[in-house]
């Protein structure tokens, strides 16, 4: 900018020079040299102060620009693409990349259903508050950015503990028509292509895209089959009032290799003893989005958004110290299980930002109001074929059969009070609203249906919170505290055994997130957030063991209901230093970064009770322990990366290396393995990736990558049912090669 401004300036004076001279200027052509105009792309970015009649002032954010870096996106790598967030803990089922399951602050990475998940700001997974599970993701060749917002995000978004996670996807303004495509090729017959078009013509706006991938997988019986294709059209009435429309359809089927014991993971973490589980789904989002300026001061956005999707599994589920094989009597494989999920949901989101003047300072007020309305039928354990395929075909009725509904109405607003020019102070409150709804049948017994108990359970709830920032120049601290919440799931409310019982005066668990955090620019090599954080997670659902009737001699049932509390505390720090720019050494050499993302944390059980039953009766003997003190199941002690990029002119490289911590499966912290594989201690792990990117002749380039670089065998989670159960290995060395274009 600096060589931009000069060449500007002495252009000025050379005009107004020989204005005042009779020069002669002959028609000579003199070339100049080509000016290159740079800017720094820091990555990830913190979200203004306001955007999108929203409110961030004193919110821990990050925003990852997917341009900005090079990184396997194609099979959707979020250990690459979130290696600059810190407390980011990733679960990894399989290659695919068809679900993204994350977890921040040591909360659970199972389908990121601790996060608020969305797609250009609406809702996308299975039912907000009811079975908050995440079965699709958008393919991350298609998206702009990833927008990360911490607890504080609960006023604004919702009451989750983890925050909100939207994915922004791609389009295209500054060109009447565009074509982008990008095609790859990799390790196990890996093929993907996306492509895209997009443009703007007058006040009509247009992008759509088609992705579709397919691989056989790293472990045996991992192949996969994914389709998406997106489309969206805007009118533009005004400058300042749009109406668009987007709808996204994907569908995959994905074969489930299944878990390991910890003796079949040490022998041959490449393994499968499944190859009849299969798992698929199609999924349709859609919404349509009104926005307007009504005045100088005040903007307004309505959305209408809705999802109509399946979850299907089919396969045998027993783990995986149980063979599945034929059986000599009937020379035939055991009826696999089937399980199928319908979803059906819609909402209308309206937000607003009225900006308004107090003394000499202007103040921001974020407003609105939310309806939702979803309903899940959930048919499980059908009688499924013996055969091999994706079939989900049964025999008779599904003996459980449920019926769900989710209605919710919440308002929510928040103010941001700038004290001063560099203070402000923005408190917020959110109300909510949730019923959940129940019926059906819970299963068969000797041909007779037995009955699900219909369950109604509303409940109103009011969330409050404080965020505070004081600016220091490029740099700013701040800090913030909200309440948080996760209403009662189906699953808790759902017994697994017909015997089990549910407490009906079981309560929602509530708690509340705090940061403190310093973040912002030194100069202009140095990019870093610092922060505390503190998160309280109360009246946690269990299961405890009861007496039938008081009398023991009658046995014992289950008894779902809240048992204990966790607190998750710890440090979240990411730095990027630009060595060429500190050194002075970046136009000559290119530009070096180093950057390093390191969160510890510590999650333990505050008061968690547990009871156990000794002997038969009438002589059995229930103890209640207490596990106060044991560390959060899946909560690694600390997640760091490492990172090194270098890149000058058209050219790209990233080389980065994970750590993380061991983890406990269960909450008792079982040390030794289990025989099955389901439970015991869980080893951290070291992965380095590596990532690069060519450009030439402007519109082309050619990218290429090598995940798990040095080809270590770990794992980061067990599974006790769903894709498992047993040890679910991570992938070893793949490769991939892409080549794409944009016009």
């Amino acid at each position: 900018m600096k060589n931009l401004y000069a060449i500007f300036v002495f252009g000025c004076c050379f005009f107004t020079h020989a204005q005042n001279q009779n020069f002669i200027v002959n028609d000579t052509i003199v070339k100049l040299d080509t000016v290159v105009v740079s800017t720094i792309r820091f990555s990830p970015e913190k979200m203004p102060e306001t955007k999108k009649n929203a409110i961030y002032s004193g919110k821990k954010s990050e925003v990852l620009k997917l341009s900005s870096f090079s990184a396997n996106l194609t099979t959707n790598n979020a250990r690459e693409v979130f290696s600059r967030v810190p407390g980011v803990n990733i679960w990894e089922n399989d290659g695919s990349g068809v679900q993204i399951n994350v977890g921040v602050r040591g909360l659970s990475p199972n389908r990121s259903w601790e996060l608020n998940v969305r797609q250009n700001g609406f809702d996308i997974s299975s039912d907000v508050f009811g079975y908050p599970e995440a079965y699709y993701n958008p393919p991350l060749e298609a998206v702009e950015s990833i927008e990360l917002i911490r607890g504080g995000a609960a006023l604004q978004y919702g009451p989750q503990f983890g925050g909100m996670l939207n994915y922004v996807l791609k389009r295209e303004n500054t060109k009447k028509f565009s074509f982008e495509t990008q095609n790859t090729i990799g390790s196990y017959n890996l093929m993907s292509s996306y492509n895209a078009i997009g443009g703007k013509l007058g006040k009509f706006s247009y992008y759509a895209y088609n992705h579709s991938r397919s691989a056989d997988g790293w472990r045996e019986n991992s192949q996969y089959k994914v389709r998406n294709t997106h489309l969206f059209l805007e009118y533009a009435f005004t400058e300042n009032t749009k109406l668009s429309a987007e709808y996204t359809n994907m569908v995959y089927e994905l074969q489930q290799g299944g878990g390991l014991t910890d003796a079949q993971f040490n022998d041959n973490p490449r393994q499968s003893l499944r190859n009849r589980n299969w798992f698929g789904v199609p999924w349709n989002v859609f919404s349509l989005s009104f926005d307007t300026k009504i005045s100088e001061r005040l903007t307004s956005n309505t959305k209408f958004f809705g999802l109509v999707g399946e979850r299907n599994s089919v396969g045998f589920t027993a783990t995986p110290n149980i063979p599945d094989e034929i059986n000599p009597a009937t020379n035939e494989y055991a009826h696999r299980r089937v399980d199928r999920d319908f979803y059906e949901n819609f909402g209308l989101e309206n937000r607003n930002l009225f900006n308004y003047t107090l003394g000499n300072i202007e103040n921001n007020l974020a407003f609105g109001v939310r309806l939702y309305r979803a309903n899940t039928i959930r048919n499980q354990q059908g009688r499924g074929t013996t055969a091999s395929d994706f079939d989900l075909s049964v025999e008779d009725i599904f003996p459980r059969s449920l019926d769900f509904l989710t209605n919710n109405v919440a308002v929510f607003a928040e103010n941001q009070f700038k004290i001063t020019d560099k203070f402000s102070i923005t408190p917020g409150v959110r109300y909510e609203y949730i019923e959940n709804i129940g019926s059906g049948r819970f299963g068969l017994q000797s041909g007779n249906e037995i009955p699900f108990d219909d369950k109604n359970i509303s409940r109103s709830k009011a969330l409050f919170g404080l965020g505070l920032e004081y600016k220091f120049g490029s740099t700013n601290l701040y800090a913030n505290i909200t309440q948080a919440f996760r209403p009662v799931l189906f699953s808790d409310f759902t017994p697994p055994a017909v015997t089990d019982v549910i407490d009906p005066n079981l309560k929602d668990a509530d708690g509340y997130n705090a940061d403190l955090g310093y973040r912002g620019f030194i100069n202009n090599y140095i990019n870093f957030d610092v922060s505390l954080f503190y998160l309280r997670y109360n009246n946690r659902i269990g299961g405890i063991r009861q007496f039938v009737n008081n009398d023991p001699s009658q046995g014992t049932f289950l008894y779902r209901t809240n048992l204990g509390e966790t607190v998750n505390q710890g440090i979240e720090s990411f730095v990027n230093f630009n060595v060429a720019r500190f050194l002075n050494i970046y136009n000559t050499f290119g530009n070096l970064e180093l950057f390093a993302t390191m969160s510890f944390i510590d999650a333990r059980y505050t008061d968690f009770s547990v009871f156990t039953t000794s002997g038969t009766a009438p002589n059995e003997v229930i103890t209640e322990s207490n596990l106060k003190g044991n560390r959060v199941e899946n909560a690694p002690r600390y997640v760091h990366n490492f990172g090194l990029v270098y890149s000058k002119n058209n050219f790209s490289s990233t080389l980065q290396y994970r750590t993380s911590g061991g983890i406990f499966t269960d909450a008792n912290n079982t040390q030794n393995p289990s025989t099955n594989g389901v439970t015991g201690w869980l080893d951290g792990y070291e992965v380095m990736d590596f990532s690069t990117e060519y450009k030439w002749l402007k519109n082309y380039n050619i990218k290429a990558g090598i995940n798990n670089l040095t080809n270590q065998m770990y794992a980061t989670r067990r599974a006790g049912g769903y894709p498992g159960p047993g040890i679910l290995p991570g992938e070893g060395r793949t490769f991939f090669v892409s080549i794409g274009a944009k016009f």
